[in-house]
């Protein structure tokens, strides 16, 4: 497939949480992912949101909490790839989708290594670039570097809201673009 179908489509959001975000130097993260969390609840696209170590690392940040609706499992994890966590890649594969929408904090490791498993598991993946971040520009440079010569498609919010939506005449069309603009 060369471009994302509502039907086969899952969000899955990478430890966005209130210590990790706090490290970042630039935060747009946490922005981009509240549209794609808001757009996956709108047209009903099932997430995942994980959580990494969260007795120490803190929970997902408010702003994004805020937004978790039935169609969103939060679970938390200790592997830096979260497919290595049985419970998570069962849930994955309970949805019986293949496009999985990426994003999330630290882009050079638990995304890194979460986009590796992915692949691995045969799935299609789009990595959303700017809701991914790291606490060092060159770490997230080589993250995304290394997640497109894996196999993984480098997209953005408005790309991926917009290829989901298809057309201007989808009946979500105005509440999505509010989103964005």
């Amino acid at each position: 497939m060369n471009m994302l179908n509502l039907e086969n489509s899952v969000l899955f959001l990478v430890d966005i949480q209130e210590k990790l975000v706090a490290a970042l130097e630039k935060n747009t993260v946490v922005k981009k992912s509240n549209i794609l969390l808001q757009t996956a609840n709108i047209l009903n696209i099932p997430s995942i949101i994980t959580e990494q170590y969260p007795q120490g690392l803190g929970k997902t940040v408010d702003y994004l909490a805020e937004h978790i609706k039935n169609n969103t499992t939060v679970m938390e994890k200790s592997y830096f790839s979260a497919l290595a966590e049985e419970d998570i890649l069962n849930k994955l594969k309970s949805f019986g989708k293949k496009q999985i929408i990426i994003g999330g904090i630290e882009a050079h490791i638990c995304v890194h290594q979460t986009v590796a498993d992915l692949l691995n598991n045969g799935f299609e993946v789009y990595v959303v670039k700017d809701a991914c971040a790291s606490r060092k520009k060159d770490d997230f440079k080589s993250g995304i570097k290394l997640m497109e010569q894996n196999g993984a498609k480098i997209t953005a919010t408005e790309a991926v809201v917009f290829e989901l939506l298809k057309t201007s005449k989808n009946p979500h069309f105005k509440e999505v673009q509010a989103l964005v603009k």
